[in-house]
């Protein structure tokens, strides 16, 4: 039979509710108390229901996750500080991965999240529509999003599309006047997309610049493979090759990188190219990119959330991430060989 909690806090020397403070997380306790009663707990082999908690605070200790991809860098970083933000405070997490396109989006939204109780639930990237917002809403319990605003929930989010503009920018500075843009795939389609919010920025910069006329878009999954195929099939032509591309993502300025190398191109000597994000192979690929840190991010708005949940007021409609231009090897002036067109 399993411990109870007055033998927890019998054997730690405090009282049963600061035992309880203390395995819960609910609460301040000391943390050299909360260091003695975790010890005591784990001596005697207590573990605490999460059932009879629920009854007892109303609270389940769970955090809904909803998200479009588990397999890509960003989401994967953004994942990983959710979940120890989550384990700090004595935390589960279900978590539910929605594919674009989804079949099973539908009855998510409108099954699963609602028959399930959670405390609070984190979205992630999935550009929820308005209906799906709305049934968020209708569950009652505090939201938070990230990687991009979404009305009705406060969002963690960059400035996509001036960090988009600011990575044209730097092409352009560069002397760069055919630069492409390598969009993510529904960019063209949804506007206010991550993708399309970028793919809106470089087109502001290229305007200011007056070289909308050779402003060109090439859209490709954003994924090492989906920058590979796209760079491939736009840099193949040589007649019409642009001296410098803004991907829409690091993983595409990536797989765009080693297409040129197997065209043959030097990067940057024959091209120029531009990420953003900050990936753990940005360094590895000497890749210029406006860099976010969305482990952070995850970490951040989980705290927020559970602060809000705890009593503390909701975060604003929008918490702006910082972003910085870290520039590397992967861009360089515009070189008179680059510039001429090949024939």
């Amino acid at each position: 039979m399993s411990s109870a909690i007055a033998d927890v806090a019998a054997r730690a020397g405090v009282s049963k509710a600061t035992a309880s403070r203390a395995l819960s997380g609910n609460g301040y306790v000391a943390e050299a108390t909360r260091v003695r009663v975790i010890a005591a707990a784990r001596e005697i082999g207590y573990v605490a229901s999460p059932n009879a908690a629920s009854l007892v605070t109303g609270q389940t200790k769970n955090i809904g996750v909803v998200m479009p991809f588990i397999n890509r860098w960003f989401f994967g970083e953004v994942l990983e500080g959710i979940e120890q933000a989550l384990l700090d405070r004595g935390y589960d997490m279900t978590l539910y991965n929605l594919h674009p396109g989804s079949a099973d989006r539908q009855r998510v939204f409108e099954f699963f999240l609602a028959r399930k109780r959670f405390d609070g639930i984190v979205v992630i990237g999935i550009e929820p529509t308005r209906v799906e917002v709305e049934q968020l809403v209708r569950l009652g319990v505090p939201l938070v999003g990230i990687g991009g605003p979404v009305n009705g929930i406060p969002s963690f989010t960059m400035d996509d599309t001036g960090a988009a503009r600011r990575a044209t920018e730097q092409l352009i500075g560069l002397g760069h006047r055919k630069i492409m843009h390598i969009a993510g795939e529904d960019a063209d389609v949804l506007s206010d997309s991550v993708a399309g919010r970028r793919r809106a920025g470089y087109l502001d910069a290229m305007r200011a610049a007056g070289l909308e006329a050779e402003s060109r878009t090439e859209l490709a999954i954003m994924s090492l493979p989906g920058g590979y195929d796209a760079g491939a099939q736009a840099l193949s032509d040589a007649t019409n090759r642009p001296t410098a591309v803004f991907a829409a993502c690091d993983e595409i300025a990536i797989g765009t990188m080693i297409a040129a190398r197997r065209l043959g191109l030097r990067v940057p000597g024959d091209l120029s190219i531009v990420g953003v994000d900050g990936h753990e192979y940005a360094e590895m690929f000497s890749l210029t990119t406006v860099e976010q840190q969305p482990r952070q991010q995850g970490h951040d708005a989980v705290t927020a959330l559970l602060n809000h949940i705890a009593g503390d007021p909701s975060p604003p409609a929008v918490v702006d991430v910082s972003a910085r231009l870290v520039v590397r090897a992967s861009t360089a002036a515009l070189t008179a060989v680059a510039a001429a067109p090949l024939s």
